[in-house]
């Protein structure tokens, strides 16, 4: 009887500190869900005061982003990272000499819509008078140099480099018709020399492709005379050649010595048979504006001969180019139409 009491007694007092167990833990396990819940609702009113106040001060309507934002904000991030990348590549292919300066910065274009033609007349320090006569003749100055811009597009320029003495006579000289006519290129990085004028050339056509921004690039002795309305309608009918070299074309011996006129010293290159490929006369000719950014952007490596046409036309050689053997373009024999005569 007692060990069945005992027994009794013992059952009933484990039973009794489960159930007390069981209720101190629901007790401490609502306690704690109320807590969680009062900070969660504290710091969602924070948050919303906060977004309220942030609205106010801001003054947007909006007070979270949506989905559709956030996805957008992302994908903005991604293509700036790209644009960062591709700039810096830009910058070190134009280090490298593959990218033209043109492409990195057109804020310093003179023109605003395109035009037809730049057309640089290469003269030298001694030639002032023959200078005074293109003026006189074919080439307008003043606002009818404007006006022959702004309606016809086509833009002229007296292009010379620098004297070997910088600073003197010739090059004050020069500064001075310069400031009077406002119709030179000069350029200051080209020592003025006979001797060079294929790197004169090659520079007048980077020079003019990045600042004007044209169809075509033509260049023209200052011994030649020029029939505006005649190149002007010779180009436009070539406006569909997107890689045109355009001249009187021709070819011809390789002279090989010294003492001879027109000696070219790497004769040796030209082959056995001493003859020049084809190419434009030197007289005036024009390149459409894909040349001439090719020109601009190679211009350290590609080579100068001792004649600038015969440079031009190895600039071209091997590129994928219309040539077109044109005979308007050819000064020695003026007739109704032609370009040009040489004086």
């Amino acid at each position: 009887m007692n060990s069945r009491g005992s027994t009794n007694r013992l059952s009933s007092t484990s039973n009794f500190r489960s159930r007390m167990s069981f209720l101190m833990l629901s007790m401490f396990s609502t306690m704690a869900a109320l807590y969680v819940a009062g900070r969660l609702w504290l710091d969602s009113e924070n948050r919303v005061y906060l977004i309220q106040e942030l609205d106010r001060r801001t003054g947007q309507g909006r007070s979270a982003i949506s989905v559709d934002d956030t996805l957008k904000i992302i994908t903005c991030r991604e293509q700036q990272k790209r644009l960062t990348a591709l700039q810096m590549e830009l910058g070190k292919a134009s280090q490298e000499g593959f990218v033209s300066k043109h492409l990195l910065d057109n804020n310093e274009r003179d023109s605003k819509k395109k035009l037809l033609a730049v057309i640089g007349v290469s003269t030298n320090f001694g030639n002032k008078k023959n200078r005074d006569a293109i003026r006189k003749a074919w080439m307008p100055t003043g606002p009818a140099r404007k006006k022959l811009e702004e309606e016809k597009g086509i833009v002229i320029r007296f292009v010379i480099g620098r004297s070997s003495n910088r600073g003197d006579s010739s090059d004050r000289a020069i500064d001075d018709e310069s400031r009077n006519s406002d119709d030179f290129i000069i350029l200051n990085d080209h020592v003025e020399s006979l001797q060079e004028q294929s790197k004169k050339t090659k520079s007048f056509f980077a020079h003019a492709v990045e600042h004007w921004d044209a169809e075509f690039y033509a260049k023209v002795n200052d011994n030649v005379y020029v029939n505006l309305d005649a190149i002007g309608a010779v180009l436009t009918s070539y406006l569909d050649k997107p890689r045109a070299y355009i001249g009187c074309m021709k070819s011809g011996e390789v002279f090989s010595q010294p003492e001879q006129k027109w000696y070219e010293p790497e004769w040796w290159k030209f082959g056995d048979g001493k003859s020049y490929f084809r190419h434009a006369s030197g007289e005036i000719f024009a390149i459409s504006k894909a040349l001439a950014q090719f020109i601009s952007i190679n211009r350290s490596i590609l080579r100068s001969y001792a004649h600038d046409d015969v440079s031009a036309g190895s600039w071209f050689i091997g590129l994928d180019v219309k040539y077109v053997d044109e005979g308007k373009f050819c000064c020695s024999s003026w007739s109704s139409g032609s370009v040009c005569a040489a004086a």
